[in-house]
């Protein structure tokens, strides 16, 4: 595991205020608050590496706030797919929680005000580093110095709003530390956000390295900014250039498919040749929750005990269980099952990667496999919350299947032959070990059938990774499958964008207007 670093850092002006926490039960509320001021925390970096890394370290500390990767996050792009409900029990988390999976989702949810001021405090750590860089003289720095501080805070602020347009569509676009006088920003465009987050990973891919040192594994680098510059043209049916920002990723020697898919989700898998982005993680005996993301403990299994591993949701359902071709290795992987009298009868009942066997009071028959912890780091720590586990943001395999869906797309034997190369590369990653005859390559040269072939293997191999309902979208059928899929409630007009939240609306005085359908 990493190690945890602590270092003092300054106080710093936010354009919004950090969100103040309280809990009650496995519920969090969010109190809305427009501006105030932020402390940059500590993040599992050494110090002194660079002169902006006090200001660069505070942004990276957001990747793990509960606002920007939580549960309103897996709400928002998990939960409201066809492939995940929100678990737990019934009535757990209220409408705000139940809305994200059975819609419609309501202008005053307190998850989606949440995430629209936590990716606006990260927004502003992001252009401090900016301004950091472009008017303090007290900083001494070479020119590659403040270069590469740029990238990386150019990086992290596309990110933050790629997230933002495809959860809200028009918001407003801040590219500088504001003063109080200029806190009311209007709404863009979405082709204005798409056309600025172009512009930040143009730069951060042109300025990155290609690789960091082993103690800063995770921090930015060309293939993390490629990688999300491929899902950003995706997203805008721009398929030359998707294919493009791919094959550079493909290309660069950094990555490949050589972790087993058994081995990519747990502790072990850290930062393997997988990994293309991952938010790093920590925890220590003494500090087991405090340095790492909250999101594990929400999608934990909920049961008393040793099994008490979470808030139990974000769970797998029929939906995508029916979905897998025979004998696929990958269900078990996603899949956490519970053990019924039956299973346990069996020659082979259900087990976990460590060999458990799992217990028979669960709330839910199933949880999300790729958040489950090793418990050899549960007894290290002596917690079993899972918070030290990293977040995989993007994986190689993602990368390779957007090339493959733009390839295809392009079109042309040539393009095709490329296309189908990759998915097969994929599903043979998948099928090692398994039984004969399971995943064979796919064949088809006709471009229509390829094209559901590489979708299908997107919602297998990225099940319950936070890609879903963003692909329904962008692929035009969600208004289909998801009233088909046990949630009539959903329109598309309406629900592949969330509300912009009442409270900012609120706020603003009506400079920020309502999404339509609200």
């Amino acid at each position: 595991m990493k190690t945890n670093i602590n270092t003092r850092k300054s106080i710093v002006l936010a354009v919004t205020a950090l969100m103040v926490f309280s809990s009650t039960g496995c519920k969090k509320f969010l109190d809305t608050q427009r501006q105030g001021q932020y402390t940059t925390e500590d993040y599992p970096y050494p110090s002194g590496s660079g002169p902006y890394d006090v200001f660069l370290y505070a942004a990276y500390n957001d990747l793990r706030s509960y606002g920007v990767h939580a549960t309103g996050f897996f709400l928002a792009t998990s939960v409201r797919s066809d492939d995940a409900d929100k678990g737990s029990s019934a009535t757990d988390g209220g409408a705000d929680a139940s809305s994200m999976d059975l819609f419609p989702v309501l202008p005053n949810n307190g998850f989606s005000n949440g995430m629209w001021t936590a990716y606006y405090t990260f927004i502003a750590k992001c252009n401090t580093v900016l301004q950091n860089v472009e008017t303090n003289n007290n900083i001494v720095a070479t020119d590659a110095q403040k270069i590469q501080a740029q990238a990386e805070a150019r990086f992290l602020r596309a990110y933050a709003y790629f997230n933002l347009v495809r959860f809200y569509g028009r918001v407003p676009l801040i590219d500088k530390v504001l003063t109080v006088d200029q806190y009311n920003v209007p709404q863009s465009t979405a082709a204005q956000i798409y056309a600025f987050i172009e512009s930040d990973l143009q730069f951060a891919a042109a300025n990155l390295p290609l690789s960091w040192d082993k103690k800063f594994v995770g921090r930015s680098s060309k293939g993390m900014a490629n990688g999300l510059l491929a899902k950003v043209y995706l997203t805008q049916q721009k398929w030359g250039a998707a294919m493009s920002a791919a094959n550079l990723v493909m290309t660069s020697g950094q990555y490949d498919l050589s972790t087993s898919y058994n081995n990519i989700f747990g502790e072990s898998g850290e930062n393997s040749k997988e990994s293309v982005f991952e938010v790093q993680a920590t925890a220590s005996a003494s500090v087991p929750t405090d340095n790492g993301i909250e999101a594990i403990q929400w999608q934990g299994v909920r049961a008393p005990g040793d099994w008490n591993l979470g808030y139990g949701w974000n769970v797998p359902n029929t939906n995508l269980e029916n979905a897998y071709e025979a004998n696929d290795p990958r269900r078990a992987r996603t899949f956490l099952y519970r053990n019924t009298a039956a299973t346990l009868a069996s020659p082979n009942p259900y087990k976990t990667v460590y060999g458990e066997t799992t217990g028979t009071t669960w709330e839910n028959p199933a949880y999300n496999h790729k958040t489950y912890t090793n418990p050899a780091f549960r007894a290290l720590y002596n917690n079993r919350a899972g918070r030290w586990m990293n977040m995989r943001v993007l994986r190689y395999a993602d990368v390779v299947l957007m090339y493959a869906e733009a390839a295809n797309e392009v079109g042309g034997a040539g393009n095709i032959t490329a296309a189908l190369a990759a998915l097969n590369s994929v599903r043979a990653r998948a099928r090692t070990g398994a039984t004969t005859g399971t995943l064979p390559d796919v064949v088809t040269t006709d471009q229509s059938v390829l094209r559901e072939a590489i979708r299908k293997e997107r919602r297998i191999e990225l099940a319950m990774e936070h890609d879903r309902f963003f692909d329904l979208v962008r692929w035009g059928i969600s208004g289909t499958v998801l009233p088909n899929a046990g949630r009539p409630n959903f329109l598309a007009s309406r629900d592949n964008l969330l509300p912009i939240p009442q409270a900012q609306i609120d706020l603003s005085k009506g400079v920020l207007t309502q999404n339509p359908g609200y």
